[in-house]
């Protein structure tokens, strides 16, 4: 058996599996929490014979609107059978007396994320291209599902989106504000008073990223993951989300998998996308700077989590830092634009 993990009774989730999801589990449950996530704890559990994942809030301090589980579950649900590739989800649990949060459990799919340039780099200068290639294939697949074929018609009101989006994360910045961040107030003013005209709408994954997908040993990308904030709305600020992380700076030491040699730069990302899709990425640079923003939000609210002891895992000590580089490059794009 495995040791205590934060936030996940395996004695109780075997339980709650033997009732909800009877056959599904065969014997007693081992597990370990999965590194590098910042935002929703994700563990794997096994009974020996068969894998699972399961997803979970974070400890503490969450912030409305955030780490929705059932949104989570029902998205994934819903793009099963499409060309968007994503694990099969097999039990929602609402009741926070199970595990004292809302989770669900998922299929574990083969596949790593790729998060630094040590683990791109032996697809060598082809493989990093073609992975590319396939991140931005599948977004553009995504954006193009239709949200009432899958059910989704319901998931989200497109109208204002972007209105509402710079609002929703002004009020987040707000819950998680303990500390001065020079220039921030200033950018999510000129966010608002900028507001692109928003084109078709679409299912936005909201976190899109390298990353936040699994990549298999040949190259093949198998599952998009962490839909927690996906909605219906204006799709460029999926596209402008990724080239946030597609420049991002080094941190704790190890540079980035998008600065490997033969990942696209940013124009040539935004391009393809283009010639993907036929969408108009004229104000791309308005979407980098939004990604930027909310970016720098989602960080300083794990930021305040870490300070009061309420994160688990590796990698929070330097979150913070990243809050003002961000903040200084949207204003920079902002006046690009």
């Amino acid at each position: 058996m495995s040791e205590a993990l934060p936030g996940l009774d395996l004695e109780r989730l075997r339980a709650y599996l033997d009732r909800a999801a009877p056959g599904l589990v065969a014997g007693p449950l081992g597990g370990r929490m999965i590194t590098g996530g910042k935002s929703n704890l994700t563990y794997t559990v096994t009974d020996g014979t068969g894998s699972w994942v399961v997803r979970r809030p974070p400890l503490g301090h969450v912030l409305a609107t955030a780490h929705d589980m059932p949104r989570e579950y029902r998205v994934m649900s819903a793009l099963r059978g499409t060309d968007v590739p994503v694990p099969r989800t097999h039990v929602l649990c609402e009741d926070p007396d199970v595990l004292g949060a809302p989770f669900y459990v998922m299929e574990h799919v083969a596949g790593t994320p790729l998060r630094t340039l040590d683990e791109i780099a032996p697809f060598g200068a082809e493989g990093v291209r073609s992975i590319a290639s396939a991140l931005i294939a599948t977004l553009g697949a995504l954006h193009a599902v239709d949200p009432e074929a899958v059910g989704l018609g319901d998931f989200g009101r497109p109208d204002g989106f972007l209105e509402r989006q710079v609002r929703r994360w002004s009020r987040q910045l707000e819950a998680s504000r303990s500390r001065d961040i020079p220039g921030v107030d200033e950018l999510r003013d000129r966010l608002a008073a900028t507001l692109p005209e928003q084109g078709a709408p679409a299912i936005v994954h909201g976190d899109y990223r390298l990353d936040n997908v699994l990549v298999t040993g040949d190259g093949r990308l198998t599952a998009v993951l962490d839909w927690e904030m996906a909605t219906l709305g204006d799709p460029l600020v999926d596209l402008g989300l990724m080239l946030v992380y597609r420049e991002q700076p080094v941190i704790g030491g190890a540079r980035p998998a998008t600065s490997a040699e033969g990942f696209p730069d940013s124009a040539e990302l935004a391009r393809a996308y283009a010639a993907a899709t036929g969408r108009d990425v004229s104000r791309i640079g308005w979407y980098v700077a939004f990604g930027c923003f909310k970016l720098a939000v989602i960080a300083e609210g794990i930021h305040y989590r870490h300070t009061r002891g309420l994160t688990v895992g590796a990698g929070f000590d330097g979150i913070g830092d990243v809050v003002a580089p961000l903040v200084r490059r949207a204003r920079s794009v902002l006046e690009e634009d």
